[in-house]
C-alpha cells in the first residue's frame, strides 16, 4: 500500500471512529461537539411549546404529562456552523424543577443546563446512525427541514433518553453536520500553513 491510499484508509477509519464515539456515547454530546468544533456552541431554540397528551403520540405510557417539545440547533460561536439539530420531548413531571425552569428559558442546551445544575442523569442511546437529509423527522416521525449547509452526505443521528432516577424525564433525537470533522480538518490545515 503506497503512503497516499494508507493515508487514506487511516483517515477514512479515523472518521468512522469519530463518528461510532459520538453516535454510542451516553455522555454530553455537547463536550464532544465543542472538542471536534474547536469552539464553544451557543442554543438558538427554534420553537418550545407545550403539547397535549393527544398530540403527544401514545407517549402517554411513559407517563410524564405535561408535555413540552423543544426544537432548537447548536451553532458554533465563532464560525457560525449549525453542528447540529435537536428535537426534546420533555416529560415535566418526571424532570427535577429546577432543571425545568432552565430549560423553560432557553438560554442554553439541555445538557449543558443538566451539568450546571449537577443533576444526576442515565442516559439511554435507543437508535443512531446514518440517514439521507430527506429521512429527517421529528419524535412524532414528521419531516423536518434540514437546517446544515449544502451536504449531499449521510446525517448522522442519536436518539436517546435522559433519566432522572427510575423515570425517563427527556427523550432526544440528534441530527449532527456531517462535515464538521471535514471542518475541523480544514481548520487544523489553515493553522499549520500560517505558522
Amino acid at each position: 500500500m503506497v503512503a497516499s491510499e494508507f493515508e487514506q484508509t487511516s483517515s477514512d477509519f479515523l472518521h468512522r471512529l469519530i463518528w461510532s464515539c459520538l453516535l454510542i456515547t451516553d455522555g454530553r454530546t455537547t463536550d464532544l461537539l465543542e472538542t471536534l468544533l474547536d469552539e464553544k456552541v451557543t442554543v438558538d431554540v427554534i420553537q418550545q411549546e407545550q403539547i397535549s397528551k393527544e398530540n403527544a403520540g401514545g407517549m402517554d405510557a411513559l407517563s410524564g404529562s405535561p408535555y413540552y417539545i423543544r426544537e432548537s440547533v447548536l451553532i458554533g460561536q465563532k464560525s457560525r456552523m449549525v453542528v447540529s439539530h435537536n428535537i426534546a420531548l420533555v416529560y415535566a413531571k418526571n424532570v427535577p424543577l429546577a432543571l425545568f425552569e432552565s430549560i423553560s428559558q432557553q438560554q442554553q442546551g439541555i445538557g449543558k443546563a443538566i451539568h450546571s445544575l449537577g443533576v444526576r442523569t442515565f442516559r439511554s442511546v435507543e437508535d443512531f446512525g446514518f440517514i439521507n437529509k430527506e429521512e429527517m423527522t421529528d419524535l412524532f416521525q414528521c419531516p423536518i427541514k434540514n437546517n446544515f449547509s449544502n451536504t449531499d452526505d449521510l446525517i448522522p443521528y442519536k436518539r436517546y433518553f435522559i433519566y432522572f432516577g427510575r423515570q425517563p424525564g427527556i427523550q432526544m433525537l440528534e441530527y449532527y453536520h456531517p462535515d464538521i470533522i471535514r471542518y475541523r480538518l480544514q481548520k487544523e490545515k489553515v493553522r499549520k500553513d500560517l505558522t
